[in-house]
């Protein structure tokens, strides 16, 4: 069995209305999925499953949400490995360590180009940092996020396609969630 983390791009189906974690669960369980569960409440999934690539894995997960919640949503998948890669490539670790809120990833579908990270860091203010690494996009933003330009230029076209952010927190403790698997 291979662990896995899947992130949902946005659990808001409407006016009012949220995933529940656990119903998040239960379909995990209904496709077939070993172990689910769940980190805080902002679509966050680890499970297990056997002989399934990470795409496959992506469009089993979003064909299952559709007719479950309603609404279409894209989910990206990441193997526990390179989940735990993705967290050791934190280039912004004195960052993390001080205003650990304030560091993200998105976290993409295919990799970020060169280009994508040039037009994104025209709206980063001068406190604020932006690196593309294996092809997700770190951020370190600003004190006052709520202002920031950069976290507005977050859209799928603008950031390069399908991709979801996590804050330094989730993402180390997802990464504590697989590690050693």
């Amino acid at each position: 069995m291979t662990t896995y983390v899947a992130l949902l791009y946005s659990i808001v189906l409407g006016e009012g209305r949220r995933v529940v974690m656990s119903d998040l669960r239960d379909m995990a369980t209904e496709l077939g999925l070993e172990n689910p569960r769940t980190l805080v409440a902002t679509g966050n999934l680890v499970f297990e499953a056997e002989g399934k690539t990470v795409a496959t894995l992506e469009r089993e997960l979003e064909a299952a949400f559709a007719p479950k919640f309603g609404k279409h949503v894209d989910i990206v998948v990441r193997d526990a490995a390179a989940w735990r890669t993705l967290v050791a490539a934190n280039p912004f670790p004195r960052e993390a360590e001080l205003h650990a809120d304030q560091v993200g990833v998105r976290v993409m579908r295919e990799p970020v180009t060169a280009d994508v990270i040039e037009r994104l860091r025209a709206c980063a203010a001068e406190d604020e940092k932006l690196m593309a690494v294996d092809g997700d996009i770190w951020l370190y933003f600003s004190r006052n996020t709520a202002s920031s330009r950069l976290l507005g230029a977050m859209t799928p076209k603008r950031a390069g396609g399908i991709g979801t952010s996590r804050n330094w927190n989730t993402v180390r403790r997802l990464g504590d969630m697989v590690a050693g698997l």
